[in-house]
């Protein structure tokens, strides 16, 4: 099934208007036509079927004949990882992470990280592709990398998790996981969190996590803690 996004449309939503770009994909690509009927969400939770009914290379026009809509689940993943030097790899947790389930994702810049500065129109455009593909009715929130200090000071009410690779007293993570329970989850970059960021992250109730026995990359490990919590959550 082919799944487009719109994000301002909404249940009182009758007809659509797709932009160039996207009347040029559905005409000349998918060879779409008039009657055909194509699948669309607000990634708001919102499922439209619509039919089209001016199928113009430069302005397709469809018509909403039924819409669906799916709450929010019970448990909301809040992931926040530190940018990887190459951007690439970044993108590569955005999408693999939107795929398996993630609510919202926040960069932090941490002591350690190499790349302090984020762009995150590209960032956007890999999160929409997965959704997508996936057939995702909720897009995640991608928020404004932040530092980590100010982050782990803002309040969050669920369990909240550093991940790191120090040699001192943690838990497995897919041990200490609560089933059905909103999870926050800190990732580092390269070449870890400092030793200041963990106690400041300890002293404000964050509980230490292990992901496994060998030491990961900062997109893997992010997608390691991704799965627990969905798996925890089947």
């Amino acid at each position: 099934m082919q799944l487009f996004y719109n994000p301002n449309i909404d249940e009182s939503t009758t007809q659509i208007d797709f932009s160039k770009d996207e009347s040029r994909h559905i005409v000349k690509v998918l060879r779409k036509t008039n009657g055909d009927q194509l699948q669309i969400t607000n990634g708001k939770g919102w499922m439209f079927v619509a039919e089209i009914t001016l199928a113009d290379i430069k302005n397709c026009v469809a018509s909403i004949i039924s819409k669906s809509f799916v709450p929010v689940g019970n448990y909301k993943v809040h992931l926040a990882v530190a940018p990887t030097k190459m951007n690439d790899r970044y993108e590569w947790f955005l999408e693999k992470a939107t795929e398996i389930g993630v609510d919202t994702i926040t960069p932090i810049i941490c002591d350690h990280s190499e790349r302090k500065v984020i762009k995150t129109d590209r960032f956007e455009k890999i999160l929409q592709a997965a959704m997508k593909q996936s057939l995702h009715r909720y897009l995640p929130e991608l928020q404004e990398a932040i530092s980590f200090n100010d982050f782990i000071n803002q309040p969050f009410n669920g369990q909240k998790f550093i991940a790191h690779c120090e040699e001192t007293e943690r838990v497995s993570l897919k041990n200490a996981l609560q089933s059905h329970t909103d999870v926050l989850v800190l990732i580092g970059p390269e070449g870890d969190f400092s030793p200041d960021e963990i106690k400041a992250a300890l002293s404000l109730g964050f509980q230490p996590v292990s992901l496994g026995n060998t030491r990961l990359r900062t997109e893997t490990a992010a997608i390691v803690a991704c799965h627990s919590i969905a798996f925890i959550n089947e």
